[in-house]
């Protein structure tokens, strides 16, 4: 059997905690990557209330193993499987928190990118910087990061491979949250908490639908967002809000998840 170098952990309070152990800087092997799709499948399977992405205390990932880099057949090869690792983790249908401690370049900051959210602590640092060995980002980069912060930024990281710190990476809006070091994984876990204490299933619907959103034009979008709008109706979650609503008021509400 392959090494353990991804596990998951899931907690009373409905929070899943996916952690990536590969010693010393958690370089996302091809083995990393395929246990990191598994891990991610097996989450959209049997979908928790929220999920938080942990690389542990001292880094998130340092990016790809690049001992495996060779020609463009080997390319080809170790980009198909960030894609599908890193599609698997966007595609999670609840909350996905980063919780980034120190580096995240290159991979690890394409898997960031595939989260929800990203809660940095102030030593973290942001980076792609594929340029620097004469190639680019294959992992989500150049597409992921130009949606997110614009397509300036994402040159400015892309074409330069300058990293950045929490701060900068904050107002750029490629961290959502910064904090101390020693409060990272407990804010990402009560963060992630709030929304697992929601409707759950709403909330995945609601992400499917800004996600595809984003992929075509408004008006395409909009029609995606009515579909999706009238698909929500279907759930338990649906017709308890709305009777707590019309009870209760907003805010009361206790939802079941389905």
């Amino acid at each position: 059997m392959s090494q353990p170098l991804v596990t998951t952990e899931r907690r009373d309070d409905g929070v899943a905690v996916l952690r990536l152990d590969n010693p010393k800087v958690n370089a996302l092997s091809s083995e990393m990557l395929r246990q990191i799709e598994a891990a991610a499948g097996e989450l959209s399977a049997d979908p928790p209330g929220a999920v938080v992405v942990s690389g542990g205390d001292r880094l998130f990932a340092a990016g790809a193993d690049i001992s495996e880099f060779a020609g463009p057949d080997e390319a080809r090869r170790i980009g198909g499987l960030f894609l599908s690792a890193l599609n698997a983790v966007a595609a999670i249908p609840r909350v996905t928190i980063a919780a980034v401690s120190g580096f995240a370049l290159g991979g690890g900051c394409e898997l960031a990118l595939a989260c929800d959210f990203r809660l940095a602590s102030s030593r973290a640092r942001f980076g792609q910087p594929e340029i620097l060995l004469g190639i680019i980002p294959g992992g989500g980069g150049t597409q992921r990061l130009a949606r997110l912060v614009g397509p300036a930024r994402a040159k400015d990281l892309i074409l330069s491979g300058r990293q950045v710190g929490a701060d900068e990476a904050l107002a750029m809006g490629l961290a959502d949250r910064v904090v101390e070091p020693e409060a990272l994984l407990d804010e990402a876990l009560g963060w992630a908490a709030s929304f697992a204490r929601g409707a759950v299933v709403a909330q995945g619907i609601a992400k499917a639908a800004i996600d595809s959103g984003l992929e075509t034009d408004l008006d395409a979008g909009l029609r995606i967002e009515q579909d999706r709008f009238v698909e929500v109706f279907g759930t338990d979650d649906a017709r308890i809000g709305v009777e707590s609503f019309l009870e209760n008021g907003p805010g009361h509400a206790r939802f079941t998840g389905r």
